[in-house]
C-alpha cells in the first residue's frame, strides 16, 4: 500500500523546519505540505530545501479542514497520514499502521502521542469525551486524532473528508471519525506508532481563548444537530441544552451561529440518517 503523509500549514516555517527532517525519515510514498495563506516564508523555504515535497497553496487561510482536504485530493496514496507541523513522528510509524489497513473495516488508525490513548466518550445530552486508560494493545477510539493519524484514502472519499462546517477548526476529526462508525467501519488506535505533539501549533497564537471555546462550543452543537440521529439521545439533548441556556445565558450565543447554518446541518442530517448502518447508542455503548 502506497502512503501519503498531508501537513496543513499556517506561518509554520519555524515548526517546519525542526520538525520536516522527521517526517522524511519515515520513508513515506510522498509528502504533501498544503500552505495554508502563510506570510513568514514557509514555500520559499519548502521550495528551496525540500524540492521533493510537493506543495498546495492557498492564497488566502482557509481553515483546517479546507486544508487537509485540498492536500487528500493531491493524494496518491492508499493511506493517509495527516500531521500536524508540531507533531514529530517515530521513524518506524508506517510499519506499524499499514498492517492494520489489510482489514477492510478499518477506516482510520490514531497514533501514540506520548502522553495520551485511545478517545472514549459518552452522550449525556452532550458528548463527554477523553483519553481512555494507556494500554499496550490495540483498541479501538472514538476518533482519529486529526493532526496525528493514518486514513484509508478510499473511505475518506466516500466520506467526503473532513465537513467544512467546522471551519476554521476543531470537531472535524471527531465528526468523521463517527461518520466512519456510522456506517459500519471501525477507528483504531495504536501503542507503537509514537508521535511526539509539541504543542506548539498555530491556534493558539493566533486567536484569543475566548474565541477558541466559542468555536468548540459551536461545533459541539453542529456534530449533535447533524450526527445524533436516535430520537431518545436527542430528545435528552434538547433537555440539556435547555437547562444549559438557563444557567449559562451567554451560551445562546452559540446556538444562534449555529443555527445560521440550519439548513445545511439538517441536509447533512438527512445523508447521515439514510447512511447509517450503525445506531448513535450502538456506537457510545462500545465505550464505557
Amino acid at each position: 500500500m502506497k502512503t501519503s503523509i498531508i501537513l496543513p500549514n499556517w506561518n509554520g516555517r519555524a515548526l517546519l523546519t525542526k520538525n520536516l527532517p522527521f517526517v522524511v525519515a519515515t520513508h513515506p510514498d510522498e509528502i504533501i505540505v498544503v500552505d495554508d495563506g502563510s506570510t513568514d516564508g514557509s514555500v520559499g523555504y519548502l521550495r528551496e530545501h525540500y524540492p521533493q515535497v510537493k506543495v498546495v497553496v492557498h492564497e488566502k487561510n482557509q481553515g483546517f479542514g479546507k486544508s487537509c482536504n485540498d492536500g487528500v485530493q493531491q493524494a496518491k496514496g492508499d493511506i493517509i497520514i495527516l500531521l500536524n507541523t508540531d507533531v514529530v513522528p517515530e521513524e518506524d510509524i508506517l510499519e506499524h499502521v499499514t498492517p492494520h489497513f489489510a482489514d477492510t473495516s478499518v477506516f482510520a488508525v490514531s497514533l501514540k502521542e506520548k502522553t495520551h490513548s485511545w478517545a472514549k466518550a459518552s452522550f449525556n445530552g452532550f458528548v463527554s469525551h477523553g483519553p481512555g486508560d494507556v494500554m499496550s494493545s490495540t483498541h479501538i477510539s472514538f476518533w482519529a486524532n486529526g493532526g496525528s493519524s493514518a486514513i484509508s484514502k478510499e473511505k475518506w472519499d466516500i466520506l467526503r473528508g473532513f465537513d467544512e462546517l467546522y471551519a476554521p477548526f476543531y470537531w472535524e476529526d471527531i465528526d468523521l471519525s463517527y461518520r466512519a462508525w456510522k456506517r459500519g467501519w471501525k477507528v483504531l488506535w495504536e501503542p507503537d506508532a509514537l508521535v511526539e505533539h509539541k504543542h506548539e501549533s498555530t491556534i493558539g497564537k493566533h486567536f484569543s481563548k475566548s474565541y477558541v471555546e466559542s468555536i468548540s462550543q459551536r461545533n459541539e452543537l453542529i456534530f449533535i444537530w447533524k450526527n445524533i440521529t436516535d430520537q431518545d439521545l436527542f430528545i435528552q439533548h434538547v433537555k440539556e441544552l435547555g437547562k444549559r441556556i438557563a444557567c449559562h445565558p451567554t451560551y445562546v450565543s452559540r446556538v444562534f451561529t449555529m443555527m445560521t447554518n440550519l439548513p445545511r446541518i439538517l441536509r447533512k442530517r438527512k445523508v447521515e440518517r439514510a447512511e447509517s448502518k450503525r445506531s448513535d447508542k450502538e456506537i457510545f455503548a462500545q465505550f464505557p
